[in-house]
């Protein structure tokens, strides 16, 4: 089948043969191939139209979301997810294995419909979920995890960072904003012997914004995300589907790092 060429996240042939080798791990014939599925659902996260509503030059909806669910359920688009990180890195001639993790959380608005894994961030006055990340000093995803937001960030912080532990035997740091203080640091080097750093503004203008070394690259991670219109709101009914998409997201971003 002939792939559409004129959509913007169509995956270039660069960028799928590096994707096809996670994507394509069994070999049978198909109406539809695995290309036009991921540019579907590639589509789908960058416009945010429902499944319903996707053009007709893809696959038939039921066919793409089938693929999304089997990929997610299946923890694909997160071995992808490692595979394109690994990639960037070794592109860049660094190691595999990070040995500093940067650690911050940001609370998404939900729509209506969505399960009982939401709450009410106080500070931010949103009601809705915290999409929690650990990512590299490239910016790059180590651990992505999604939870209620009305959970402290102190207490929200194990749940992404024993994602990692198996990962990264290099891991020895993870710097954290003033949210992070506490018992945290204790737990972090008595379970897995990392150092958790927590880095302050100054004190002497706390109102005033002020880039904090290394502290900026997690937030700029996040700005990533707002590119897809997918997660400007958390539409998605189950958590893991909503984590599932933030993963894609990243996905994309390293896919785009991979130049024709």
């Amino acid at each position: 089948i002939k792939e559409i060429k004129r959509y913007s996240t169509n995956l270039t042939d660069k960028q799928w043969q590096v994707a096809e080798k996670i994507i394509n791990t069994q070999e049978r014939n198909r109406k539809h191939t695995l290309r036009n599925i991921m540019n579907a659902i590639l589509y789908t996260l960058k416009s945010g139209c429902q499944w319903r509503m996707l053009p007709k030059d893809f696959a038939p909806w039921q066919s793409v979301y089938y693929y999304f669910r089997i990929w997610k359920n299946e923890g694909v688009i997160e071995e992808l997810l490692d595979a394109l990180r690994s990639h960037i890195r070794q592109k860049m001639g660094l190691n595999d294995s990070p040995s500093l993790g940067i650690i911050d959380s940001r609370s998404v608005k939900t729509s209506h419909h969505v399960d009982s894994v939401r709450g009410l961030d106080g500070n931010k006055k949103i009601k809705g979920r915290k999409q929690h990340i650990i990512v590299d000093t490239q910016g790059l995803p180590m651990a992505i995890a999604i939870h209620e937001a009305n959970i402290h960030d102190s207490k929200g912080a194990p749940m992404v960072i024993d994602n990692p532990s198996y990962k990264f035997p290099r891991l020895v740091k993870i710097l954290a904003d003033g949210g992070y203080r506490g018992n945290l640091a204790d737990w972090l080097m008595e379970k897995y012997g990392w150092f958790l750093e927590v880095v302050l503004r100054p004190e002497q203008c706390p109102s005033k914004f002020k880039v904090i070394p290394k502290r900026w690259i997690v937030e700029r991670s996040f700005a990533w995300l707002e590119n897809f219109r997918r997660l400007t709101i958390d539409y998605e009914f189950l958590a893991d589907t909503s984590l599932a998409m933030v993963q894609l997201a990243f996905c994309q971003i390293m896919l785009n790092k991979i130049i024709d």
